[in-house]
């Protein structure tokens, strides 16, 4: 009971915040949806990028409740720079991952081609022509005119030129996708 009385005033500022960042991750998870859905894309990259934003939320929300629970800018800073140089280590090996998924999420508001699509890909060494059969977190599943099925990584989808060669290409009444 003496925890209770001790952080009173910090237990009902964190129940504020965690209520208030409640309430911001369903009206931006509300957003997500009636964007992804008013441009066609689908529920899968919808409920991605529904997942991103609630954990950016609860990192929000743990480095909220340090400072209210009496955290120093000092120890978070030293906290954070030791976490930072390990990540920092560990993400530099896995840069290419991160690349892909920071692809898809500006793939995901700026996209301008969607499933059904046909597409070029404008590359010297290997240029694709193909419809696209699903869009996911790090590559896109193409299919090739002889049905060979590529996988093609998101960040080379932003580095590539692209155009547009027939807008929803999939045949009606496919089962396919």
């Amino acid at each position: 009971m003496t925890f209770f009385q001790t952080y009173q005033s910090e237990i009902i500022a964190s129940l504020f915040i965690i209520i208030f960042l409640l309430i911001l991750r369903l009206i931006l998870k509300k957003l997500i949806y009636k964007l992804g859905r008013k441009t066609g894309i689908n529920d899968a990259r919808i409920r991605l990028i529904s997942r991103y934003t609630t954990v950016s939320l609860v990192m929000l929300a743990l480095i909220i409740e340090t400072f209210i629970f009496g955290a120093q800018l000092k120890d978070l800073a030293l906290v954070f720079s030791s976490v930072f140089t390990v990540l920092g280590i560990a993400l530099f090996a896995i840069w290419s991952i991160l690349s892909n998924i920071t692809s898809g999420v500006i793939m995901f508001f700026s996209f301008p081609y969607k499933v059904g699509d046909k597409i070029q890909i404008h590359d010297k060494d290997l240029p694709i022509e193909a419809i696209i059969e699903d869009i996911r977190a790090f590559q896109l599943h193409l299919r090739l005119n002889n049905g060979d099925l590529v996988t093609y990584p998101n960040n080379l989808m932003l580095q590539k030129a692209v155009t547009l060669v027939e807008k929803n290409a999939i045949e009606e009444g496919s089962d396919d996708l």
